[in-house]
């Protein structure tokens, strides 16, 4: 017979339980409890059922669209700018861009991005202004985080330049994306947290890059702010990792961190690991990748600025072997699409090495 201590700590890991799912996927804890019900409260079957419905028709319906009419979704353009007409096309360079080509740049270019997938409002049309930023970008590498498979299966058909490689199968996860034309993938791995709450683990991929060795690494660390002590745990582990790695090896790290400043100066940074931010000098105009004053898919009534979204950079340290220094960085996702909302509630990061 079950007592009443037992009964109370079913309730409340209930409790947790409709709390977590109920931000995961962004709605109230009555729904939550639905589908927790139904999946007998296993939360990854539970979040599962959730987002299976029909997501794929409506990329198959933008796609579609496409084919019928062409037209690409395009960003607001500025008054004295010219909106492009040329369809978004990955498979090459951008015709007019006014970022450097890395077929022609020595130098790795990168972008960060959570693209908050787990936001059904026009969704199709957000993951379409991702692809114009990458057309735009060109970037060697791609972290994304907050995928669902719709959206990476809509990335497969558009970034055909790019191997995509997913953390998970179902659900919502990070994901990676390579430009085959630069970056060789040797290897990758998933790496589970084990205490997780959230389905967060960490993306790995071994690459060689013009003759150098890459270790790359991307997640989404665990939300919320009574979630520090895992999130921490969390930013210990890929800290270990990058510590690990063997010197002939630069590691770069980029997601969602979730993080606080005095998290991280808790945990530390281990020695020959910067924060590119902080290297770059802290631009205050890169400082805030969570911003609901600039920011208002999520239309929040409050005011929250934070830098969630990181970069680590561990160079190679052997002697003779070349390392990665961060010239640049830039945040991207500034400008609404035609549906009057931005690519994601988080700001991109662009940020390239030489």
């Amino acid at each position: 017979m079950a007592t009443t201590s037992d009964s109370g700590d079913l309730q409340e890991s209930r409790t947790r339980l409709c709390e977590e799912f109920a931000f995961i996927a962004g709605t109230d804890s009555a729904v939550a409890q639905c589908y927790l019900t139904e999946n007998e409260w296993d939360m990854k079957r539970a979040i599962n059922s959730f987002f299976e419905a029909d997501l794929e028709k409506v990329f198959e319906a933008e796609c579609s669209s496409d084919k019928e009419t062409g037209e690409p979704v395009t960003m607001r353009q500025k008054v004295e700018e010219k909106a492009p007409t040329d369809r978004i096309d990955l498979t090459g360079e951008t015709p007019g861009s006014s970022c450097k080509s890395p077929e022609k740049d020595a130098g790795l270019s990168l972008i960060s991005w959570n693209v908050d997938g787990l936001d059904m409002e026009n969704l199709a049309e957000r993951a379409r202004g991702l692809c114009s930023y990458l057309a735009l970008y060109t970037p060697d590498v791609v972290f994304l985080q907050e995928l669902i498979p719709p959206y990476v299966q809509y990335l497969k058909k558009r970034a055909v330049s790019y191997l995509i490689i997913e953390g998970n199968e179902d659900g919502y996860f990070c994901g990676m994306m390579l430009k085959k034309a630069r970056v060789k993938l040797v290897e990758s791995e998933i790496v589970a947290y084990p205490s997780t709450q959230m389905m967060r683990n960490l993306l790995v991929a071994q690459v060689n890059f013009k003759g150098s060795k890459l270790r790359l690494m991307t997640s989404h660390l665990e939300s919320c702010k009574g979630h520090a002590s895992e999130r921490m745990k969390q930013l210990r582990e890929v800290m270990r990792r990058m510590r690990e790695t063997p010197d002939d090896v630069t590691v770069l790290f980029g997601g969602d961190t979730n993080l606080r400043d005095t998290e991280v100066a808790k945990v530390g940074l281990p020695d020959g690991v910067c924060d590119v931010w902080e290297r770059l000098g802290k631009q205050e105009h890169c400082r805030y990748t969570w911003d609901t004053k600039a920011n208002s898919n999520k239309s929040a009534p409050y005011v929250s600025r934070c830098r969630f979204d990181r970069i680590y950079l561990l160079p190679a340290s052997r002697d003779g072997v070349p390392g990665l220094a961060p010239d640049h960085m830039a945040l991207v996702g500034l400008e609404k699409l035609d549906c009057g909302r931005f690519t994601s509630d988080h700001w991109g990061i662009y940020c390239s090495f030489t």
